[in-house]
């Protein structure tokens, strides 16, 4: 039976700019910090690849989990730090907040580039941003406590 998610991985260029970014700005917690090498068979069968080196780290949050990672070897391809959010595949990362217009001010102070400010939207005032490597972070504030779709563990629910 499934669980739930236990978290997201992104691949980067830059793991210590986006550790930063992650852990110092938006608050995440280390958990781990690995590194494989070349002749790690295991991984290069887990991540269908071949010579596989890299670090990795996991970051945590109340109810989820970050990993990140740089890969040595194979060389990946960079992605599009502008890509559509309309094109296949992962699209953001939606962290919930309490208090948005706080955290926006904060996170702008900060570096974070936004595609605007936030917005209203049914029960929900919202925002988009990028981290440094141009993947899309949504920040969502709930407008009421009893909101079905807020998280539990930041509105009085216990853990989910």
């Amino acid at each position: 039976m499934i669980q739930g998610i236990h978290h997201t991985a992104i691949s980067t260029g830059d793991l210590d700019r986006s550790l930063r970014f992650y852990r110092d700005v938006l608050g995440f917690e280390l958990m781990m910090d690995h590194r494989w090498e070349q002749g790690t068979d295991n991984m290069d069968r887990t991540m269908n690849l071949r010579d596989t080196s890299a670090r990795c780290v996991l970051l945590r949050t109340t109810n989820a989990m970050i990993e990140i990672f740089e890969y040595e070897s194979p060389r990946p391809a960079p992605g599009d730090p502008a890509r559509p959010l309309c094109d296949h595949g992962i699209t953001h990362l939606c962290l919930e907040v309490d208090d948005i217009d706080a955290e926006y001010d904060r996170l702008v102070k900060a570096g974070m580039h936004f595609h605007s400010p936030p917005v209203q939207n049914d029960g929900a005032r919202m925002t988009y941003g990028r981290d440094p490597d141009g993947n899309a972070i949504e920040l969502i504030e709930f407008q009421r406590d009893e909101e079905p779709l807020a998280l539990r563990t930041t509105h009085g629910g216990g853990t989910p």
